[in-house]
């Protein structure tokens, strides 16, 4: 790859692509990253109620793994800010179940955060190899949420249509 430069623009364009489409979302008749068309970490949290957001599969549940993604977006903001101390990771884990209003305020919280992460990408004036490897990792990390957090919910729907029987 030696000789090989991509341009920041395009760089840019297709990494919000794929950032803007786990939160919000593919458009009608557009190409998607995903194989679930048109969902994304906003249209998926809004289907979830708080009981189902508490309901624990495999060891975890949706609540948490929501938490995780805002903790984690919003330490990574702080990071392209200049935050230079060290974050305890195991901080972004501590909720695990919630009531109908921490639920409504946790989502709401993830699209605030959202949003700043989009403005400071928008502020951001070099992307040498640091902002790049974070951009990057940000679109890795809430990709995996965005999967986990559907599976878990598909999981305990499903457990509860059985416990229902």
């Amino acid at each position: 790859m030696v000789g090989k430069t991509i341009e920041t623009d395009r760089f840019l364009r297709n990494s919000l692509f794929v950032l803007c489409e786990t939160f919000e979302g593919s458009s009608e008749g557009e190409g998607s990253a995903y194989l679930d068309r048109g969902v994304g970490v906003f249209s998926t949290l809004q289907d979830i109620n708080h009981n189902l957001a508490s309901t624990a599969v495999a060891g975890s549940t949706v609540a948490a793994h929501t938490e995780h993604l805002k903790f984690y977006i919003d330490r990574l903001v702080e990071f392209m800010n200049g935050r230079k101390e060290k974050v305890n990771w195991e901080q972004s884990w501590l909720i695990e179940t919630v009531d109908e209003d921490e639920w409504q305020i946790l989502r709401e919280g993830v699209r605030k955060t959202y949003e700043k992460l989009l403005q400071s990408i928008a502020e951001t004036k070099e992307w040498n190899d640091e902002a790049i490897g974070g951009m990057i990792a940000i679109i890795a990390h809430c990709a995996y949420h965005l999967g986990a957090i559907r599976q878990i919910s598909k999981a305990a729907k499903a457990g509860n249509k059985t416990a229902a029987n």
